[in-house]
């Protein structure tokens, strides 16, 4: 395989595959798809039923992403950010009703101490067996900020180097006590060997940690690390103390080019780039065939309120990249005297801007929908193309594999955390949702090209990664020659 000009062997081996829980869904209108989930409350049960769903299908991770303030303009927008159950305490309840699966929290250094973030995380470690990892990500948003007190967003250098920190804390936290430092010797009264318990005495710039910390040493020594972000601050952070990067490159060509820039700089923080992983979102809409696909992504376009649809008799305050007057901007294009519903006529379509050449293209990719063709671009699938910017695939199982194999074999990822479009609410019986689709018919077709494993292998999230476990840092040094 030739990647940029140079000659690579075939990739083979599993890619990493995970879940990323919106239990509204990721679309911004799924939650209005017949018989969608649409009320938090249910949110347990949802929860529930993904998380055992998710683990029949082996995958390695459930993500749990988070936002610290809430906002109305969320509704038609990021309706999963009006209201959603805490990181650590989803995480907590899916330990006990799940055996396998890895459950990845987000934490915010900017927000959260790292004393009580070690401790929590350790905690679950231990009772989950471990199987907990930690998104840290640095909070910048003025909202949230303000939630806790704060009247300015710090730079994004001070929140960089703060996670730095927060993350040197959580490691030498999770060290205080060695293996075997309980020694419970009734004859002696001795309980521990004091000698295997160490104080951190952590002083940085920003955070600081007596340590030590009054819980077990983790399972998996150290609980893997995760960072979001394509930023060079971001890419930074994870280069120097990530186990795994969350990357949302916007092409393939990009994400190539990401994958090499980020093992390289892995390796020149002296890590091992074998030890890192790199995954992206990707949010599926599965079909039995590609028209079915087609057909459920129509529907999900339809669902999206735009100008001039009444709901309720009620007039929505809609994003401003929903207008008409925005989609003419892009395209390039008056469109004084035209419906959402009308075809785009070939002669239209002849003068569109490059943008809007891109907006043809991403219809055709998403809806097989082709300017003169039986299924004609709309103006509405236009729009909602420019509104909707996540990272749709549309399809059927063999549509969808063939795009993981692709960007897996050549190298671009190392794997996927999909996104749902819509979850089924507990009652309905319209049938599966988006995520229990992908499950069901995507995976298989994985495991049958060998891309994915058939079953578990091992016993915790860094197993399920393929990434070593952590030695006690204390035990490194003892073991140094003299």
């Amino acid at each position: 395989m030739t990647i940029h000009g140079q000659q690579l062997p075939p990739r083979e081996g599993h890619l990493v595959l995970g879940a990323t829980v919106r239990t509204l869904g990721a679309w911004p209108s799924g939650w209005r798809y017949p018989g969608a989930h649409g009320n938090p409350a249910d949110d347990p049960a949802i929860l529930r039923r993904t998380a055992q769903t998710a683990e029949a299908a082996g995958l390695d991770f459930l993500f749990f992403g988070d936002w610290l303030a809430t906002a109305a303009e969320f509704e038609h927008t990021d309706p999963y950010l009006l209201a959603r159950i805490e990181p650590f305490a989803a995480v907590s309840y899916l330990a006990a009703v799940t055996e396998r699966i890895g459950l990845v929290a987000t934490v915010s250094s900017a927000h959260a101490e790292p004393y009580t973030t070690a401790r929590s995380s350790a905690s679950i470690d231990v009772l989950s067996g471990g199987r907990v990892a930690l998104c840290v990500a640095t909070g910048a948003e003025a909202r949230s900020a303000s939630n806790f007190g704060w009247d300015t967003v710090h730079s994004d250098a001070d929140r960089f180097a703060a996670a730095g920190e927060f993350i040197d804390i959580l490691r030498g936290l999770w060290d205080s006590w060695e293996d075997g430092a309980f020694i419970a010797d009734a004859a002696t009264a001795r309980l521990i060997d004091a000698s295997k318990l160490h104080p951190l005495n952590y002083v940085g710039a920003y955070r600081a940690s007596a340590g030590p910390l009054n819980t077990v040493r983790p399972p998996q020594g150290h609980p893997p690390i995760a960072v979001v972000g394509g930023s060079v601050n971001a890419r930074r952070l994870a280069a120097r103390d990530a186990d795994l990067l969350f990357a949302s490159p916007r092409t393939f060509d990009e994400a190539v080019e990401q994958y090499v820039s980020a093992r390289q700089q892995v390796a020149r923080e002296g890590r091992s780039a074998q030890d890192f992983r790199i995954v992206t979102p990707i949010l599926p809409i599965v079909g039995e065939t590609r028209e079915a696909a087609w057909d459920i992504y129509d529907q999900l376009v339809a669902l999206v309120p735009l100008p001039d649809e009444p709901l309720s008799d009620v007039r929505l305050q809609l994003p401003s990249n929903r207008t008409f007057r925005t989609l003419a901007s892009v395209l390039g294009v008056p469109l004084t005297s035209v419906a959402l519903d009308d075809s785009v006529p070939t002669r239209v379509a002849a003068r569109f801007s490059s943008l809007g050449v891109q907006l043809v293209e991403a219809v055709r990719a998403r809806a097989g929908r082709v300017v003169g063709g039986d299924r004609p671009v709309t103006y509405r699938h236009l729009l909602v193309a420019h509104a909707v910017t996540a990272p749709v695939l549309v399809g059927s199982a063999a549509d969808v594999a063939d795009h993981f194999e692709t960007w897996f074999r050549a190298r671009a990822v190392d794997g996927f955390t999909v996104l749902s479009a819509f979850t089924s609410a507990v009652s309905s019986e319209t049938g599966i949702d988006s995520f229990e689709a992908f499950a069901t018919l995507v995976v298989p077709e994985l495991q049958r090209r060998g891309l994915f494993r058939t079953a578990y292998e091992g016993a915790t999230l860094r197993d399920h990664l393929a990434l070593p476990t952590v030695p006690n840092s204390h035990l490194r040094v003892q073991l140094q020659p003299l």
